[in-house]
């Protein structure tokens, strides 16, 4: 009933002590809203995720570092705290020079997050897995990194350093990011848009810290399973617009069908059920909380 059981510093211990778990691999869907990563956690992964292009299409924008720090830390915010996995959030580029990003990182914890990834493109940014991109010189990306280290509170919240330059110079400078970022004290590495099973095992292979998956749709990176990606070495696989997609495809097919035939009476069997909504959202705990004001008996 209402927010999760667990605090915040539970979760972010928890997400500590599952990375420190051997090599097992944890799945991180993307939440576009609080009762998906309600959904998240009812289904069995181990965390949940909250992208930047989710919400920024959300909005009704593009991709290309227009939301600001208040909508994701509160939208972010609102996700996890209706989950007691742990959360990650994509802080894009940290909203500004080096000390917006240390801000960035105690809002985001005062808002209840597990973890966040700190990027290194220059603005406007550009989705990740789109040609065009450019990145910060290696000394301000570093400096992103250890600001974003150095500000935390909580030693458990999880700073992720993402490299972009996979796509802009080439492997060999995604490596020596990632190395790089290690060192100015990053808890785990995204090499974003890699092409190859391969190049996911040498990242691995190249720090000593958890590495992350991107497995978007349409983008540069191969669907790999997550068995291909465990023997590969990466810790941590993301399906960050996955489920906006598939809602969103169902939505505009709803609405072709409505428009077609009349009515939605033909979409009902796809439909989640209103007793499945309803233990979702616990209507029950809610009327055993108080059983004396109610609008709806289970």
């Amino acid at each position: 009933m209402l927010h999760a059981t667990a605090t915040a510093q539970e979760k972010r211990g928890a997400l500590r002590s599952a990375l420190a778990d051997g090599d097992r691999l944890l799945r991180w869907p993307g939440a576009f809203n609080p009762l998906g990563a309600r959904l998240i956690e009812d289904k069995g992964f181990e965390g949940v995720y909250v992208s930047g292009a989710v919400l920024s299409a959300d909005l009704g924008l593009p991709d290309i570092g227009l939301t600001t720090l208040t909508e994701v830390a509160g939208r972010a915010g609102q996700i996890a705290r209706m989950t007691n996995l742990p959360t990650l959030v994509d802080a894009d580029t940290g909203f500004g020079e080096p000390m917006n990003v240390a801000r960035t990182v105690q809002v985001l914890e005062d808002a209840g997050l597990a973890g966040c990834h700190i990027e290194d493109q220059v603005n406007p940014k550009r989705c990740g897995h789109l040609d065009g991109k450019q990145v910060v010189p290696l000394a301000d990306a570093v400096q992103r990194v250890r600001a974003a280290a150095d500000a935390r509170r909580d030693g458990d919240f999880l700073v992720m350093a993402r490299t972009d330059v996979r796509a802009v110079e080439g492997f060999d400078a995604a490596i020596e990011r990632a190395r790089a970022f290690v060192d100015a004290g990053a808890d785990a590495i995204f090499p974003e848009a890699m092409r190859s099973l391969a190049e996911f095992e040498a990242v691995a292979n190249a720090v000593d810290v958890p590495v992350l998956a991107n497995m978007t749709e349409f983008g540069k990176s191969e669907l790999f399973t997550v068995s291909q990606l465990q023997d590969a070495g990466v810790r941590i696989v993301i399906y960050p617009v996955t489920l906006l997609r598939v809602a969103m495809g169902a939505v505009e097919r709803g609405l072709d069908e409505i428009t077609a035939a009349g009515t939605q009476a033909a979409l009902v069997p796809d439909m989640q059920t209103r007793a499945r909504l309803y233990e979702l959202v616990d209507y029950a705990g809610y009327n055993a909380f108080d059983a004396e004001i109610f609008t709806y008996r289970p």
